[in-house]
């Protein structure tokens, strides 16, 4: 509709990350390599497998999302408890001295360490705001975010099953995500032309791809946005974490803008969309123009006036 020379769509990045045995964080399978891929994520996507094919074999020989979500679990956990252990020797030394600081970050320390030998991930630990920079500091596999991916097949994605209730039942005791996919239709989704991947889509009842659905789910987890801008080199998508002021999201472009920013002339997009211009929408009385304490909203499309 813009008719500029450069689209740019906001990225999203997913990596692969072999799956996790038992005895991990002690050096089995891939061991450390692969927990160290994990440390470098903002979230982690759990896969499990959710369907029964004699010709696809587990790792443990039988069909158990509860049991393998535990394996993941129980391993990430006693990665993070040598991190935590090394801790507390460190801050034990300094507590030594009487400084109240060090006392109290002790305090945080074994508390999560109890935490931690309940089996509990790191995330679902209850701190204070001043407690957190101690969790923080520590970069722990388990304070990440999680969500939970149900794979099953063509029937498990049209009427559910026993499997995929155990893992949605697991997520609801701590209130996380799961999205249920078919891998197998998702690898033949992607090799159909575009054309012809709405027919496929509809024909299995579906209204949009699984992957497009864990993407989205997958962005309000981190707590992501976006809006868009349509200059006159290019219209763009940007991210930004929800509860972005427009001057901060005006500085994602540059910090020039940020700068100097004046106001936000704001759409909405959907309403753009159905009456076709930016003309249509001042006409309309749709074109709002907000000012520094504007909190952003999901598929604004903006533009930022500013001076320097």
């Amino acid at each position: 509709m813009s008719n500029r020379k450069k689209t740019v769509p906001t990225t999203f990045e997913f990596t692969d990350i072999a799956g996790i045995v038992k005895g991990a964080s002690k050096g089995e399978g891939l061991g450390n390599k692969f927990l160290s891929h994990i440390r470098e994520v903002d979230a982690i996507c759990q896969v499990v497998r959710c369907f029964e094919d004699e010709n696809v074999v587990h790792v443990d020989s039988s069909i158990n999302p509860k049991r393998d979500i535990e394996i993941i679990e129980a391993e990430l956990i006693l990665k993070d408890m040598e991190t935590l252990e090394k801790r507390i020797a460190d801050i034990e030394r300094r507590a030594k001295t009487g400084d109240k600081k060090m006392k109290d970050m002790l305090d945080t320390l074994l508390r999560l360490k109890d935490h931690f030998g309940n089996g509990r991930l790191a995330k679902y630990f209850n701190r204070s705001e001043n407690e957190n920079p101690t969790i923080y500091e520590m970069h722990l596999l388990t304070d990440k975010p999680v969500m939970y991916v149900a794979n099953t097949d063509e029937k498990g994605l049209r009427n559910g099953n026993a499997y995929i209730e155990e893992v949605k039942a697991i997520a609801a005791k701590d209130n996380a995500k799961v999205v249920v996919v078919c891998a197998k239709i998702e690898a033949e989704i992607s090799e159909l032309p575009p054309e012809e991947r709405e027919a496929f889509l509809n024909d299995l009842g579906m209204k949009e791809s699984s992957l497009t659905k864990l993407i989205h789910e997958a962005y309000d987890l981190l707590g992501l946005i976006t809006f868009l801008t349509a200059g006159e080199p290019e219209v763009r998508a940007w991210t930004i974490p929800k509860g972005t002021r427009a001057p901060q999201a005006a500085g994602t472009i540059h910090t020039d803008i940020e700068r100097g920013f004046i106001c936000a002339e704001v759409m909405k997009f959907d309403d753009l969309i159905r009456l076709g211009s930016d003309q249509a929408m001042k006409e309309a009385g749709l074109m709002r123009v907000e000012g520094k304490e504007y909190v952003m909203q999901d598929g604004d499309v903006v533009y930022f006036r500013f001076n320097v």
